[in-house]
């Protein structure tokens, strides 16, 4: 567990470690359940940090076990698909490009922009891809704050998994993610990251 700048970051050092420090990418599982309890408390946190005008475009599909869950394995990379296939509970996180028809309920200060989308369909998309990757970020950070593992992957066929699950909506797949408690040999050994200076100019 990794204690960074105690002074200037304002978690302690569970936390970081939680969020942050020890996060990884989860590769298998064990078999408890993810309940609908654990669901809802990830979105009531996840929805709360901001996007564009308050749009929020982020959907979620959930796929448990059964008959979903192996079409959806079917759209996966090979080495997704037995992970995919055995984790507790499945996440398929979208894009929703009809967003701007909350407009008027989430940004009452400008409900006009409703309409000005409505006939742009390629900025809606654009806008809708960019706040809910934004979304996809938080949400994976909360999945984490339940105590949860995430496994995130994007080794899948998207075009297949909207036909597939998302035909007569306006959700886009951007990400799957596998959740639960991590099982044996979760983890791969952590790889370097890049230092301060490997990332950052000053203008």
């Amino acid at each position: 567990m990794t204690d960074v700048h105690p002074p200037l970051i304002n978690l302690d050092p569970e936390a970081q470690a939680l969020l942050f420090t020890d996060a990884r990418t989860a590769n298998t599982f064990t078999d408890e359940p993810v309940t609908n309890e654990h669901l809802r408390a990830i979105y009531e946190l996840a929805k709360y940090p901001p996007t564009a005008a308050n749009t929020q475009p982020l959907r979620i599909l959930y796929v448990p076990p059964g008959e979903a869950r192996t079409r959806l394995v079917a759209h996966m990379s090979e080495g997704n698909q037995a992970k995919t296939a055995t984790a507790p509970m499945v996440a398929v996180l979208a894009a929703d490009t009809d967003f701007h028809e909350h407009i008027p309920r989430v940004f009452p200060i400008r409900p006009q922009m409703r309409d000005d989308l409505a006939g742009n369909p390629d900025a809606r998309e654009r806008m809708a891809r960019f706040n809910a990757t934004l979304q996809i970020g938080y949400y994976l950070l909360a999945v984490r704050a339940a105590g949860l593992a995430a496994g995130p992957m994007a080794g899948f066929d998207a075009d297949a998994v909207d036909r597939e699950f998302f035909t007569d909506s306006t959700w886009k797949t951007l990400l799957v993610v596998n959740i639960g408690r991590p099982g044996d040999n979760a983890w791969f050994p952590r790889l370097p990251r890049l230092d301060y200076t490997d990332v950052v100019r000053h203008a």
